[in-house]
């Protein structure tokens, strides 16, 4: 049952993804409003657009859940791999999704402060960089 709702989420996530798809709802909502005038824009006919809308609503937004989490489950996997693989990697970092705001906020203070000291560090190579430019040595002869 699991098998068969993902490969239907994921069919309809495909389907309802395509431009053609939001033509077809554009069309539908034209028509809907070109009637209005045959059925004297009666409360039936209001009741139609804001019930199907609401119905497909309600449930296009557990497909695209499911859909979504699914994606991030897999990125998530892929990342976890690459930062396993990387020598150089942080290991705290691989279970960060697991985090609590608390401590995502702890982990992006202790980045954002590496990220500084990187910063000034390619600052200070590229100064020095540019006091020794070898193009101003003379050759000896």
């Amino acid at each position: 049952m699991a098998k068969r709702f993902t490969q239907f989420a994921n069919a309809v996530a495909n389907i309802t993804g395509q431009y053609y798809t939001f033509l077809v709802a554009v069309a539908l909502v034209i028509v809907w409003a070109v009637t209005g005038p045959f059925f004297k824009f009666s409360e039936v006919w209001q009741l139609v657009i804001n019930t199907g809308t609401t119905i497909i609503t309600f449930l296009m937004v557990f497909l695209i859940q499911n859909t979504q989490n699914r994606d991030s489950k897999a990125i998530h996997l892929k990342l976890d791999e690459l930062l396993r693989a990387a020598s150089e990697a942080d290991d705290v970092i691989i279970s960060a999704e697991d985090a609590t705001d608390a401590e995502l906020d702890e982990l992006k203070a202790r980045y954002d402060a590496l990220c500084r000291q990187q910063d000034i560090l390619q600052a200070t190579i590229a100064k020095k960089s540019a006091a020794f430019d070898p193009s101003h040595t003379e050759r000896a002869a």
